[in-house]
């Protein structure tokens, strides 16, 4: 076949239209991409909106019920009493103390992230990079519950870390800090401290890798023109490493304080009686059968992290992320 009867019979340029309900259906998203879009994004929006939003919507819903004194069943005429209970002093130790471990959680992960973070971000390459992630990510490796239960035993009054102390002579300092009276206890997995210790380590993953991606994007010659300029290396970190790293520092926060802030198992495993957010929500849904007082705690963490965010927008902290 020659060159010649090639071009005289070229392909059609408009493919011939499909039939059927197949044909028809390509025929219209093709004309109009946008119905495509929609219906590739309906199931997991219809989804979110019923699962998520839904279950979201409920527990507010029921958080403006009361329950009766008397019989222990559910008003369910609205009224602002459930939120009033809030206020009572012993729930709003509750709060207090959950909103203080997560603002604590979220300072101690941010000044032992950052060292680590601007390592891997100025000096780590290659097989050290890789280590690097390798060594943040190992702990995500493990199970939840596994480490936790590990974290127990390491801190019992029987366990590896007294024995270190005592190794070094060091005892009398941990029974000192064991004494007082809001971070002691028994021992180290029965108190405050304990609880804290966890909490840094299980989401301290969550501050290192924001962290290091927002230093990653801090252009080197900034750092060498300070120096240049003679700025010392506290002046460099005030004035320049540490406003181009603050997004990725709010970036981390986010994930320290809100799964600090919500989290029931770790306090429920290593700490005191006196409870969290997480356990008064299971105490009154559970055991006190307080079904409206345990969505108002829940709103609580939504209603405070609603406006964390909103403030970590405003810092450019999604970008971090």
């Amino acid at each position: 076949m020659t060159i010649a009867a090639l071009n005289s019979n070229p392909p059609p340029t408009i493919l011939p239209r499909n039939g059927g309900v197949r044909g028809a259906l390509s025929d219209l998203f093709w004309r109009r991409p946008q119905l495509l879009l929609l219906f590739m994004l309906l199931p997991p929006v219809l989804w979110l909106g019923i699962v998520y939003i839904g279950s979201l919507f409920a527990l507010l819903l029921q958080s403006f019920f009361s329950i009766d004194e008397f019989s222990g069943l559910i008003n369910r005429e609205f009224t602002l009493k459930t939120y009033g209970d809030l206020f009572q002093a012993a729930n709003l130790d509750i709060i207090l103390r959950t909103v203080t471990m997560a603002a604590l959680v979220t300072l101690a992960s941010a000044v032992i992230a950052f060292p680590i973070a601007y390592y891997a971000a100025r000096y780590a390459r290659g097989r050290w990079k890789a280590l690097f992630y390798l060594g943040v990510m190992l702990p995500l490796w493990s199970s939840y519950l596994v480490k936790i239960y590990a974290w127990k035993l390491i801190l019992a009054k029987e366990g590896i870390l007294t024995w270190l102390l005592a190794k070094l002579n060091l005892l009398w300092l941990l029974d000192a800090w064991l004494s007082l009276p809001i971070v002691g206890g028994n021992s180290l997995s029965v108190s405050f401290t304990g609880t804290f210790i966890v909490f840094v380590y299980v989401w301290l993953p969550f501050m290192i890798l924001p962290v290091q991606a927002a230093l990653e994007r801090v252009p080197g010659n900034l750092v060498e023109a300070s120096s240049d300029l003679g700025a010392s290396p506290g002046q460099t970190f005030r004035n320049v490493l540490f406003p181009l790293a603050l997004p990725g520092i709010v970036a981390g926060s986010i994930f320290t304080f809100s799964l600090t802030l919500g989290d029931y198992i770790i306090p429920q495993i290593i700490g005191t009686s006196r409870l969290f957010i997480g356990q008064a929500v299971y105490s009154q849904q559970g055991t006190a059968g307080n079904i409206p007082l345990a969505a108002a705690f829940t709103v609580v963490p939504i209603v405070i992290m609603g406006f964390y965010l909103w403030g970590a927008k405003r810092m450019g902290a999604f970008d971090a992320l």
